[in-house]
C-alpha cells in the first residue's frame, strides 16, 4: 500500500522562521545521524522517517559521513524518499553536510572548494535528489581561507544544488567571519547547528549574541547530551544502550556520578512539571526563542511521540529555571 501522509500533520505543528529568512523549521526536527545507517533495519527507519512527518516533523537532518558505513543514513533516506516521501519533496526541509573525514586522500574531509562541491555531488547520487535544502560546513578549516568554504557553499546555491547554506561547529568569531563573507556574495546564510544542552552551553557565551546580530537561526544538536538527559541511564548503564555498545560517541566513562546526581535531580523537577525528563531538557532548549529547532534522534517511533510531546509544556517559571541553573552548578 501506497504511503499517505496524515491530513492533520500541520494541526499539530507549529514553524518557526529560522534567524531573518523566510525559510521555516519545526521545533523539533529528526536527526539521521543514527539508526539509518547501514546496519540498520531498514523497515525500522521508514517507520521512523515517516512517523516523524506523520507528526509534522518537515526537517530531516544529514551528513555526507552519517552511517555507518559513512554514507548509508543518506542512501537510507534515499530509499525512503523513492518508496514514500517523493510525492512530499516540496514539504519537505532535507539538509547536509560536508567537512569531516569521507573518503582516503587530501580531498575527502575540510573545507576546500574540490571537497565542499564534490562531496555535495555525492550526497546528491545518494540521496536520488537534485538539491538540498540546506548545505552545511560541518566544521570550520583553519587549513582553508573561510573565503574559499564560504565560495564553495555560494556555488552550491548558484548551480541550484542547495537553497540555503549554514555552519556547524564555528565559535562566534568564526560565524561572524563567515557571515560577513557570505553576505557580500548575497548567499542564504540562515543557520547554525550548535551542540546545546543543559550539560553543553557554550552557545550562551557570545555565539548566540552574534547570531541575533546577523539574523542566522539556531539549530541545536545532542539537546538531550547524548541520552544522558533521559531516564535511560537514571540507575545503570542498561545492555542495549549506546554506552554498553561500541559507539564511540557515548561511552561508559563519559556517564560520571556527577552527571547522574544532576540528572536525577532534573529528573525530579521534570516529573513535578509533568514531564520526562527528555521533554523538559528539550523545552529548555527551546525555553526563550533563541533556538529554532532542537534535532532529535530516534530509534524507536514512541521516542517521536514522546519528544514531541514536550511543546506541551514549554513555559518555565523564573524559580524553575533558577533551580535548574543551580542543579547544573552543583
Amino acid at each position: 500500500m501506497n504511503y499517505l501522509a496524515d491530513e492533520q500533520r500541520y494541526t499539530r505543528m507549529t514553524y518557526s522562521r529560522t534567524g531573518n529568512s523566510g525559510l521555516k523549521l519545526p521545533p523539533i526536527s529528526l536527526g539521521l545521524w543514527h539508526n539509518f545507517g547501514g546496519t540498520d533495519t531498514f523497515e525500522n527507519s521508514r517507520a521512523l522517517a515517516r512517523h516523524a512527518f506523520d507528526l509534522g516533523i518537515t526537517h530531516f537532518d544529514l551528513a555526507n559521513n552519517y552511517g555507518p558505513p559513512a554514507g548509508s543514513a543518506e542512501e537510507t533516506f534515499g530509499r525512503i524518499m523513492k518508496k514514500d516521501l517523493l510525492p512530499y519533496r516540496d514539504e519537505l526541509i532535507v539538509a547536509t553536510k560536508a567537512g569531516y573525514c569521507m573518503w582516503d586522500g587530501p580531498y575527502g574531509e575540510r573545507g576546500s572548494r574540490k571537497s565542499m562541491l564534490s562531496s555535495l555531488d555525492q550526497s546528491l547520487k545518494r540521496l536520488g535528489m537534485d538539491y538540498v535544502d540546506i548545505y552545511y560546513s560541518h566544521r570550520f578549516d583553519a587549513e582553508t581561507p573561510l573565503e574559499e568554504t564560504m565560495g564553495a557553499l555560494d556555488q552550491a546555491v548558484r548551480q541550484g544544488k542547495a537553497l540555503y547554506v549554514g555552519v556547524s561547529n564555528y565559535n562566534a568569531e568564526q560565524t561572524e567571519q563567515a557571515a560577513r563573507i557570505l553576505k557580500s556574495l548575497g548567499t542564504p546564510f540562515v543557520i547554525h547547528q550548535v551542540h546545546y544542552s543543559m550539560f553543553e552551553r557554550r552557545l550562551e557565551q557570545g555565539l548566540q549574541d552574534v547570531l541575533a546580530k546577523e539574523g542566522v537561526g539556531t539549530i541545536a544538536y545532542s539537546p538531550l547530551a547524548r541520552g544522558l538527559l533521559t531516564d535511560r541511564y537514571l540507575e545503570n548503564i542498561p545492555a542495549d544502550s549506546r554506552a554498553a555498545g561500541a559507539s564511540v560517541f557515548l561511552r561508559p566513562e563519559d556517564i560520571t556520578e556527577e552527571k547522574i546526581a544532576k540528572s536525577r535531580l532534573l529528573n525530579a523537577l521534570a516529573q513535578e512539571r509533568g514531564q520526562s525528563l527528555a521533554q523538559m531538557a528539550l523545552a529548555w532548549v527551546l525555553r526563550n526563542g533563541h533556538v529554532t529547532s532542537s534535532l532529535i534522534g530516534a530509534s524507536k517511533v514512541k521516542q517521536l511521540e514522546d519528544n514531541v510531546a514536550a511543546l506541551n509544556q514549554l513555559h518555565f517559571t523564573e524559580d524553575e529555571l533558577a533551580l535548574i541553573d543551580q542543579i547544573l552548578a552543583g
